[in-house]
């Protein structure tokens, strides 16, 4: 069985508006990357994202970006359970996942965005990660949709 997943939600706002919240390394560090982001989302590109919940920094590699449409990215695979579920502990694998973001503009003026990650490889370990990943792209959809249509940062003091 292939390990993926796919999520989305619908934010009220303009397509271009979206984007640049999680394009832009400021926005992004506003509701999301709870520790910081620095570096934009351009193709070719390594930025470093840092969170409260897994603190240092780590490298995400940006493979493809097309404006206002797409963002293709890459990260350290880990294996085993998030840190904080019970007894649960991640470890690095010698391997990347790719995420890919969509953006699409619909007639009501609002943006759909998908997040798909894949690329696990088919173990028990990576299995649990991909769970938790897959919570944590969920959790950025909340946060990005009440952050750009609300200005509330729903991850403020939630991991520290």
């Amino acid at each position: 069985m292939e390990l993926k997943f796919r999520v989305a939600a619908r934010i009220a706002k303009p397509v271009h508006e979206v984007f640049e919240a999680v394009a832009d390394p400021a926005k992004l560090s506003r509701y999301f990357t709870t520790g910081g982001a620095q570096g934009r989302l351009e193709a070719g590109s390594t930025v470093a994202w840092d969170f409260h919940d897994f603190p240092g920094a780590f490298p995400v590699y940006v493979i493809e970006v097309v404006a206002d449409e797409k963002i293709v990215l890459e990260w350290q695979a880990n294996e085993g359970e998030a840190p904080n579920v019970e007894g649960g502990e991640l470890r690095d694998a010698d391997y990347r996942t790719r995420v890919t973001m969509s953006f699409k503009g619909l007639d009501d003026g609002r943006t759909l965005v998908e997040i798909a990650e894949e690329g696990w490889r088919e173990n028990q370990g990576a299995l649990g990660a991909s769970y938790g990943n897959c919570q944590g792209w969920s959790q950025m959809l909340c946060a990005l949709k009440v952050w750009i249509e609300h200005g509330i940062n729903l991850r403020a003091d939630m991991y520290k």
